[in-house]
């Protein structure tokens, strides 16, 4: 048995590249990434087809994927990753002067936080 899985069009032996779902309640086709693993009510599609890919009358075709996106994070969005931990690092200054005494959480290695995201004190200091 190979280990690439195989389009599942009829006569096709291309590569998979993405896998199609049908959410019948919401009459929609879904194509997304191709899926770790082979499930029975799903299909893998190769490049031709899955670019081909049509619905029925009144069904919406909802594409997940972008082959022309960029599959890993541009250097931009580092950037902007590594600025924010930067400016959650930093103390915050309240309005009459005084500095934050402390995280508003009980856990006594947050030192910040912005969003989601936390600043952590490190263990041996």
């Amino acid at each position: 048995m190979s280990p690439v899985r195989r389009c599942s069009r009829t006569a096709c032996g291309r590569p998979a590249v993405a896998t199609l779902t049908y959410v019948y309640a919401d009459s929609t086709a879904v194509l997304g990434p191709l899926a770790t693993y082979a499930e029975p009510h799903c299909y893998d599609l190769c490049a031709e087809h899955s670019e081909r890919l049509t619905a029925p009358r009144g069904w919406e075709v909802v594409r997940l994927s972008d082959p022309s996106a960029p599959t890993r994070p541009s250097g931009d969005d580092l950037e902007a990753l590594a600025n924010a931990v930067r400016e959650a690092a930093r103390p915050q200054d309240r309005a009459d002067g005084t500095r934050d005494r402390g995280p508003r959480t009980a856990d006594p290695m947050e030192v910040g936080r912005r969003g989601h995201l936390r600043v952590l004190r490190s263990p041996e200091s």
